[in-house]
């Protein structure tokens, strides 16, 4: 059996809210024979649905348990930004190939995660990213003007839209970042599906090409998980190719889920606090199943 055709439905089922709506259901199917057993499941069920759908929890998934790296700021930014300019800066290739010159190598690369697309943005006529994908690539294009570094971006066609006859992700990325930010993506990967499959082919590709460090950009909820997949990732690739460098992986999380002074709305359930639980809860169900 293909476990990987059936991972979107799996997922669902055990990510917020469908949990505590089997709890009610079982609940009220248990008043009827046991009663005091039934009134406890039903609260339960209740209380589930309740916190699945409020911020609060989601803040305490995402500083309390997945525990996201710092903001790319300060003295590691400046670091990259020492990089670029060891390189000449040449970022976006724009100036680079209007002068004629050929951009220096560079061993450490930006590398945007890809979030998802729509095969079809009927506004537009075509393929477009969705919005964590776009909020990736944004933050992703900033760095590398601030740091002058090559960027490159990940990403295939998820498992739940195989066959849908879109463009993959990286392949939409590449065209929005030239258009709408004047930008060129140097190195794209079109075949993952998944953060496992980002990393191994990410890595594969940019091992070849004599980068040595991956800076690594994704929300702050997906940068655990993201980070521990390329680290294996890069270590698998060490051990089986010896002429390949060993990446180092440098974290650049973005997007952070308000983590200041908690408020009365943050314990009521609203649509983005469920969003909010169910992908820190994506996450967290990631990191134990060790995907």
């Amino acid at each position: 059996m293909d476990f990987a055709a059936y991972k979107p439905v799996l997922s669902a089922l055990v990510m917020p809210p469908v949990p505590g709506l089997i709890l009610i259901l079982l609940g009220a199917r248990l008043i009827q024979p046991k009663r005091g057993w039934g009134y406890t499941v039903l609260f339960l069920g209740v209380l589930s649905i309740w916190f699945s759908g409020a911020n609060v929890t989601a803040l305490w998934l995402q500083n309390g348990v997945l525990k996201p790296p710092v903001p790319m700021a300060g003295e590691p930014l400046q670091r990259l930004k020492d990089l670029g300019k060891g390189r000449g800066g040449y970022g976006s290739n724009r100036l680079a190939a209007r002068l004629g010159i050929k951009p220096a190598a560079s061993t450490t690369a930006i590398v945007v995660l890809g979030g998802g697309r729509e095969a079809l943005a009927r506004e537009y006529g075509m393929s477009d990213l969705s919005q964590h994908s776009a909020e990736r690539l944004r933050y992703g294009v900033w760095l590398s003007r601030q740091t002058g570094l090559p960027l490159a971006f990940s990403g295939g066609i998820g498992w739940a839209q195989k066959g849908d006859g879109g463009a993959s992700e990286a392949e939409i990325a590449s065209r929005i970042a030239q258009q709408q930010y004047g930008w060129t993506i140097r190195w794209t990967e079109t075949q993952s599906a998944d953060t496992a499959g980002n990393a191994a082919m990410t890595v594969a590709m940019l091992a070849q090409e004599g980068v040595s460090e991956i800076v690594l950009v994704t929300e702050a909820f997906h940068m655990p998980r993201a980070k521990r997949a390329f680290e294996r990732a890069a270590t698998q690739a060490a051990i089986a190719h010896a002429d390949w460098p060993t990446l180092r992986i440098t974290a650049a999380p973005m997007s952070y889920w308000n983590s200041g002074e908690r408020t009365l709305l943050d314990w009521l359930p609203s649509t983005e606090g469920l969003a909010n639980v169910r992908l820190a809860s994506h996450e967290l169900l990631g990191l134990v199943m060790g995907l």
